[in-house]
């Protein structure tokens, strides 16, 4: 247990997160980023399993089988693709089924940051233009996030593992400020792999549940 490293752990996180999101133009999101990490379910299991080269959860999740304070988390933080899997109704029979709904940008851009910042707080000097890159594509989530926002994030990763900071985060604050229309349009000459421009925009049937 280490009450101060991981306050000093989480506050460091979201100041570079809010530092991250005032660079796009995202004020609000910056000043509300991860505040639920200091209400009790989350703060109490990040002290008893914080070892501070790497997130509590995946500590807690060693112990438990699962972790209360990232499902208590994720739950509450629109900037987690994992808090936009919902049911959708599939056809005319409406067979309920989970799947990841589109994010809106704004949400995208703040999930993008919170990636950097976090690899910035665990890796410190080893931390590198491509951290962020190498991290998302060590894991496996293209069948819970949304083709739109796997191809946004994708996109901004790469651009910042090989164009760097200064111009990913302008190009990203530029983004958000067009239009829906031209944003869409943008992203549609994005798409790569199996992705089509059907996937990226299409709108789930919605079945008459209700969870």
């Amino acid at each position: 247990m280490d009450i101060l490293g991981h306050f000093k752990t989480i506050t460091l996180h979201r100041l570079l997160v809010c530092k991250g999101c005032f660079k796009i133009g995202l004020y609000r999101q910056g000043l509300m980023h991860d505040l639920s990490k200091y209400l009790p379910t989350e703060f109490l299991n990040g002290v008893r399993y914080y070892q501070g080269f790497r997130s509590p959860n995946n500590a807690e999740r060693e112990d438990k089988g699962y972790s209360e304070a990232w499902l208590h988390h994720k739950g509450r933080n629109k900037h987690h693709f994992e808090y936009w899997i919902d049911f959708v109704g599939e056809g005319h029979n409406h067979k309920a089924v989970m799947m990841p709904m589109r994010m809106p940008d704004n949400y995208i851009a703040e999930m993008f940051v919170d990636r950097v910042s976090a690899c910035k707080v665990y890796l410190r000097d080893a931390y590198l233009d491509k951290s962020a890159y190498c991290y998302y594509k060590n894991g496996d989530i293209t069948s819970l996030i949304h083709p739109y926002t796997r191809v946004l994030l994708e996109t901004w990763l790469i651009m910042l593992a090989k164009k760097g900071e200064d111009y990913t985060y302008a190009w990203i604050k530029r983004f958000l400020k067009m239009p829906k229309e031209r944003r869409e349009e943008i992203v549609a000459r994005m798409v790569h792999g199996n992705v089509t421009k059907e996937e990226l925009f299409a709108k789930p049937v919605f079945s008459g549940m209700r969870r």
